[in-house]
């Protein structure tokens, strides 16, 4: 079968899905000191906005990748393109919190059928090796790029229109993509012998739900409130059930071979360690900059913008060009060690801080660091996939990536919280200067739940040095077709 001409246009449309999906974990984090104060959140109920997105995003990946292999991918991605626009203006629309919350967990759904179909779609589409390496390679930019892209996006719509418009850019935007994928993309029919497994993503999704809820309880009820131990604990089982079910199930959610094969797991578990530190710096930074630097929303994205280039400068430059000729975990493992000492710079943070000196480094080194890990954690991970299992294999990755970013949202947000308030507590005794002593009481907070995200990064680069032992896609055996 000769390469489609147009596969090029057809990444531009799969490339501006996938961007859409990943700008609207981060878009809304600019707009959200403005929500907040429009619909009256509190600081404890704040992070739903972004949670509700990522953990329905995070929980239904797994479905979401079996109707791509069921229904076929190219329709699940308009369908996925179409509910995702429908969801972002109910909640441009939004007159309580609630109506919020409820439309980001919809937004949550729609795009965890449109992103597996698009990896999908893109490793149908690209099956020469090298040209493979290249659409991975813009594709891992992206990805990686998209969250900070949300930022000067956020900041730009926040400020000169409405943080309600940090929603409603999705709707010309998927407008464009379905057009798109209507005149571009090809797909094969679904399999008929795929079947959804519905117990399978019960058990998976209340797993990943009780356990973030219990990471969002911790900061107002503290670590051993019966009810934040009871909602771990709900999440264990469940997660375990879920598990002991895929390897009995007729046709399992996740075909547990997937997750058998050792590069593979390594990957997955790479992209969501990496994925807490990631989130919870985007979190802090921006409440950093704005509240406490008092940036407004543009300048806030634009200090982002660094971090963007960084990011695609390591996928684009570093990564493509080295990965045909080096082992995955010679970039990956390097790389985390680059984001952790961003991260550690970023724990000398003050109420006075300087953006070139302490805060520019900071972002550049993580940029580098994510760049560099991203792109060969794609690649890798859905190397030599049996085909019936490509929509589910490329879920698991952005599985990894949500479910990464919901808890490292929960967990950094709790430990910044309670650490602000026990300091506020420790040095609140002259009443004059309080408002001074709150400030250094939330930027102490956030610094104490930096140095755990830079422990979390670190423990991503010894997980991918002991795990992914791959060789290079240039060199040695070809990757082996998996069984199952």
């Amino acid at each position: 079968m000769d390469a489609d001409p147009r596969r090029w246009w057809g990444l531009v449309v799969i490339a501006l899905a996938q961007l859409m999906v990943v700008l609207d974990a981060t878009i809304v984090n600019i707009a959200l000191p403005s929500a907040q104060r429009a619909l009256g959140m509190s600081d404890g109920n704040r992070q739903w906005v972004i949670t509700a997105y990522t953990l329905a995003f995070g929980g239904l990946l797994l479905l979401g990748g079996r109707i791509s292999d069921l229904v076929g991918r190219k329709r699940t991605f308009v369908i996925g393109l179409v509910g995702f626009a429908a969801a972002s203006a109910f909640g441009g629309a939004a007159t309580t919190s609630g109506m919020l919350f409820g439309a980001r967990a919809l937004q949550g759904v729609f795009a965890a059928v449109l992103a597996p179909s698009a990896l999908s779609l893109l490793t149908t589409t690209f099956t020469d090796p090298k040209e493979r390496g290249r659409a991975f390679g813009i594709y891992g930019a992206l990805a990686g790029s998209g969250s900070a892209i949300g930022f000067i996006v956020g900041g730009l719509l926040t400020e000169y229109l409405d943080w309600r418009w940090c929603l409603y850019v999705n709707v010309p935007i998927a407008i464009v993509a379905v057009l798109g994928a209507l005149a571009l993309l090809h797909d094969r029919p679904g399999h008929a012998g795929a079947r959804l497994d519905v117990p399978g993503a019960v058990l998976g999704c209340g797993g990943l739900v009780a356990i973030v809820y219990g990471f969002s309880e911790a900061e107002p009820r503290g670590w051993t409130d019966p009810l934040v131990l009871a909602l771990f604990a709900a999440g264990v089982v469940l997660l375990a059930a879920f598990v002991w079910w895929q390897s009995r199930a007729p046709v399992p959610l996740l075909p547990l071979h997937v997750i058998r094969d050792r590069d593979r797991a390594g990957c997955f578990l790479t992209m969501g360690l990496a994925t807490i530190g990631m989130f919870g710096l985007f979190l802090f930074m921006t409440y950093y900059l704005q509240i406490v630097l008092g940036y407004s929303p543009v300048r806030t994205g634009l200090a982002f913008l660094p971090l963007t280039a960084a990011i695609v400068v390591g996928s684009t430059q570093i990564s493509a060009r080295l990965l045909q000729h080096t082992a995955p975990r010679l970039l990956m493992v390097p790389g985390m060690v680059l984001a952790a000492a961003g991260l550690v710079i970023l724990t000398r943070l003050s109420v006075h801080s300087s953006y070139t000196t302490e805060i520019l480094p900071a972002l550049l080194l993580m940029g580098l660091g994510m760049g560099l890990t991203f792109m060969p954690v794609f690649a890798t991970a859905t190397a030599g996939v049996a085909p019936r299992d490509s929509g589910v294999t490329s879920a698991t990755v952005n599985t990894a990536q949500q479910v990464g970013g919901s808890i490292g949202t929960a967990l950094l947000n709790t430990v910044a919280t309670t650490s602000s308030t026990s300091y506020i507590r420790a040095h609140l005794t002259d009443p004059g200067r309080r408002a001074l002593v709150v400030k250094e009481g939330v930027v102490h907070g956030y610094t104490v739940a930096i140095w755990w995200a830079a422990g979390v990064m670190l423990l991503a680069g010894l997980v991918a040095g002991v795990l992914v032992t791959a060789r290079a896609p240039g060199h040695g055996a070809p990757a082996p077709e998996p069984v199952g």
